[in-house]
């Protein structure tokens, strides 16, 4: 009797969900860390950095560990951590003497299991029988938008609702979501994936112009979704002058649902679209969107080019996980792992970027006759329009790779 593996995508699903909570929650909560915390930009660069530096360390013992545990044991444990991680980001800050070390802490933890769970769905998706893999693999991360909705239309609903002063209630709740994942993965059907004996060894992929293209894409990927989604909510509010709600709704959930939009279109049509020639558009409409949020003095036209920047980057993280397994059908856990690496340091690089530069903005004496006001908008601005850096390199190096391409030494994408 052939197992009902749509189980198994379902918990997929969720489990993208769960990353897409544990990747957005907090930065809601920024403006009230500062405020009830006193938490600097320099430390909520820091959370950021911090989530997704354990992330990159998790994929890379990923790479080594999760075939000898099997993906079961690696999907309960992603979902026990990413549980009590959102538990601690509830308690711990106001338990603790320093609040930002109950931050620092509970985002680690959070981070393993998200880390986890990058490293083995896609793989598991990736082995389930099914036509137009690539579409289904945009569908997949498609549900980590529809989560990243989720969870800032329903927080920043709730946070109106019950007041800011009972932030912490939120991810209290938020962790009922992965505690019902851990038991369905103790229960659903898996297939098993490429063999020891089949597996591309990671030597002969590093040595693949193709897979270290794909490794820089992953990076640009990674940072042009995040360096946005990060910092929109933030952006809102104190570069564009807009009230929170107001400014979670139409930045940070718009960017999601745009995101999520243009991740399904792909998953259902798909296979009738040139993936090259998809990513290259896109690409550069990410490029117009962070100069128009950083340029443009409407801030209402600001805010839409931050949500329309969701739509940009929709394709880039499934479309090359897709092309390059396409490309290296056996590369195996290993391959999608170093993958999640490189996804991982554009996701922790690009936020920091920005956060850093606009630190040293607002720290400058170069505009010490501006008020603190101006100064942060100012900061803010400048930091949002050093992230350009990396559409900019991503567009460029599918170019590169098509020109390889044409000349016999790379393997088309689709």
């Amino acid at each position: 009797m052939q197992p009902n593996y749509n189980k198994t995508r379902r918990a997929c699903y969720r489990g993208y969900i769960v990353q897409g909570v544990i990747n957005n929650l907090s930065p809601l909560f920024f403006v009230i860390f500062q405020r009830d915390y006193q938490v600097t930009y320099g430390m909520l660069s820091s959370l950021i950095l911090f989530n997704f530096v354990t992330q990159i360390l998790v994929d890379v013992l990923c790479v080594k560990f999760v075939d000898r545990i099997g993906y079961r044991a690696a999907g309960v444990t992603a979902h026990l951590f990413s549980t009590v991680g959102l538990l601690l980001l509830g308690l711990l800050p106001r338990s603790l003497p320093s609040p930002f070390a109950g931050l620092a802490i509970a985002t680690v933890v959070c981070a393993i299991g998200g880390g986890i769970v990058e490293v083995i769905v896609s793989p598991i998706v990736d082995s389930l029988p099914s036509e137009a893999k690539d579409a289904k693999m945009s569908l997949l991360h498609s549900f980590y938008s529809w989560g990243q909705v989720g969870v800032v239309l329903l927080t920043t609903l709730a946070v109106r609702l019950l007041g800011e002063d009972l932030w912490w209630v939120l991810p209290l709740a938020w962790a009922v979501l992965p505690a019902f994942n851990t038991v369905a993965f103790l229960r659903v059907p898996l297939r098993p994936t490429v063999s020891q004996e089949e597996k591309i060894p990671l030597a002969a992929l590093a040595k693949s112009k193709a897979f270290l293209l794909a490794m820089v894409l992953m990076l640009c990927a990674g940072a042009s979704e995040l360096s946005m989604s990060q910092w929109s909510s933030l952006f809102a509010e104190q570069a564009l002058g807009l009230p929170k709600v107001v400014g979670d709704l139409l930045g940070p959930a718009l960017f999601a649902v745009f995101m999520g939009l243009g991740r399904t279109a792909y998953g259902l049509w798909g296979p009738k679209l040139n993936l090259y020639h998809a990513l290259l558009l896109t690409g550069g409409l990410c490029v117009f969107c962070y100069l128009g949020a950083s340029l443009f003095p409407a801030p209402l036209v600001s805010l839409f080019c931050c949500a329309l920047c969701g739509f940009s980057v929709s394709l880039m993280w499934p479309g090359v996980l897709s092309s390059t397994s396409a490309s290296f059908p056996k590369g195996g856990t290993a391959m999608f792992g170093v993958l999640a690496v490189c996804g991982d340091m554009g996701c922790s690089v690009g936020p920091a970027l920005t956060g850093a530069v606009s630190q040293v903005v607002t720290s400058s004496s170069l505009f010490s006759g501006l008020s603190p006001a101006q100064l942060d908008q100012l900061g803010l601005k400048i930091g949002m329009l050093s992230a350009v850096v990396f559409p900019l390199v991503l567009v460029v190096c599918l170019v590169i790779s098509r020109r390889i391409e044409n000349k016999g030494k790379l393997p088309a994408a689709k």
